[in-house]
């Protein structure tokens, strides 16, 4: 793959499994040193080790003081953050009657001020340069209702407010925000919703799998490569005047 982020730092939080990890090796085969965040160290940890160029950073998004810590040592050690993925993130449902404040704060904490956080400590070297790509992994939730999840649904609306608010106070400068908004995707989150989905509405684990996949317009279960293809044009040579922008990946038009 062509080196065309050689010298650039780029920072994934959640970047351990899934989309996370999908965009962050793309970024790495690309030439970016790429920092990837997340709670677990031996998740974080063997993920690094398996491929050059990513390094591992326990980081808290829902913490404020470990967020501005954490991104202040990935620059201290790999330079300005100029291409920054916010896609650190939970996906549970749980319907109005049976949420309460805590269950809302929790989702919003890590979803919505986890992303702003985060892009906040990453600005500055944007800025800098005069150049950064900053890549929202939001949700078909954050432009549609998603029943059962309100809370869920909410956060990745806010997300979507937060990327078009920035798009809009940062145009000119050589920065764009965008976000990704897929449908469900074959990762560990959706084998634990699997499980999830299954014990409450008293049906077997497939059963629960094939509602998923039949969400989707073209009834599978999209792949976080794709996800990180879509990435990789939005960082990429020619995306310099797309900003402010939401992309389905689902399969068709939702």
């Amino acid at each position: 793959m062509e080196q065309i982020h050689a010298g650039r730092h780029a920072l994934v939080t959640g970047g351990g499994t899934g989309i996370g990890l999908a965009i962050a090796k793309m970024l790495a085969a690309q030439g970016a040193q790429v920092t990837i965040t997340g709670r677990r160290a031996d998740v974080l940890e063997q993920a690094a080790a398996a491929t050059p160029g990513l390094h591992a950073l326990v980081m808290d998004v829902a913490d404020e003081a470990s967020v501005v810590q954490g991104c202040a040592t990935a620059i201290a050690a790999r330079g300005p953050v100029t291409i920054c993925v916010a896609n650190a993130g939970i996906a549970e449902g749980k319907s109005m009657a049976k949420m309460d404040l805590a269950f809302w704060r929790n989702m919003m904490a890590i979803n919505l001020d986890g992303a702003y956080l985060t892009v906040r400590e990453c600005l500055g070297g944007m800025l800098q340069a005069g150049w950064g790509r900053t890549v929202f992994v939001a949700s078909i939730a954050g432009l549609k209702g998603l029943k059962g999840a309100p809370a869920y649904t909410a956060s990745k609306h806010g997300m979507i407010g937060l990327m078009r608010g920035l798009s809009e106070e940062y145009m000119g400068m050589g920065l764009t925000f965008n976000a990704l908004c897929p449908g469900y995707v074959d990762t560990d989150i959706v084998t634990r919703n699997t499980q999830s989905i299954a014990n409450r509405a008293g049906i077997d684990p497939e059963q629960a799998r094939q509602m998923m996949v039949k969400t989707n317009r073209h009834k599978r279960l999209v792949t976080a490569d794709e996800v990180a293809a879509a990435a990789q044009w939005l960082c990429g040579p020619g995306s310099d005047s797309v900003n402010g922008q939401t992309i389905e990946i689902a399969g068709g038009q939702m």
